[in-house]
């Protein structure tokens, strides 16, 4: 008698640790999962102010292979690079690529033709400040 007491003592013990776990991960673990889970993530806006267009290599060959470098810097009001946004770069054709995890997407020009190129570019189908000239010779 006195060890079927202990086993129902035991129980109730049992169950009333059960019911704060169950008590403490439905009020507190289980809603900061989902809300970690389900937030957004925070979207950092472009300014067109502090992003750069600036040319690497300024002069190549115009034999279809050697190669001017153009890099857009895409950054956010703070001057911190935004990855993967888009952008446009347009002068010599129309060319597009995304931002890294510098916020900077790189251009590799060719040309056959001997001809300098005014080069411009945009994010977002917003053009940034200023331009670069290219010269294929």
């Amino acid at each position: 008698m006195i060890a079927d007491k202990k086993n129902i003592l035991y129980s109730g013990i049992g169950f009333l640790v059960a019911m704060a776990a169950v008590v403490y991960l439905g009020t507190s673990v289980i809603p900061k999962a989902l809300v970690t889970l389900t937030k957004a993530s925070t979207v950092r806006k472009v300014s067109i102010k502090n992003s750069l267009l600036i040319g690497q290599k300024m002069m190549a060959k115009a034999d279809g292979h050697e190669k001017c470098i153009v890099n857009v810097f895409v950054l956010d009001s703070d001057g911190k690079g935004i990855v993967g946004r888009s952008v446009q770069l347009s002068g010599l054709g129309e060319l597009d690529g995304a931002t890294d995890s510098l916020g900077k997407a790189t251009f590799e020009l060719t040309s056959n033709t001997a001809q300098q190129y005014e080069l411009t570019a945009q994010v977002g189908g917003v053009p940034l400040n200023g331009t670069v000239t290219v010269t294929f010779r």
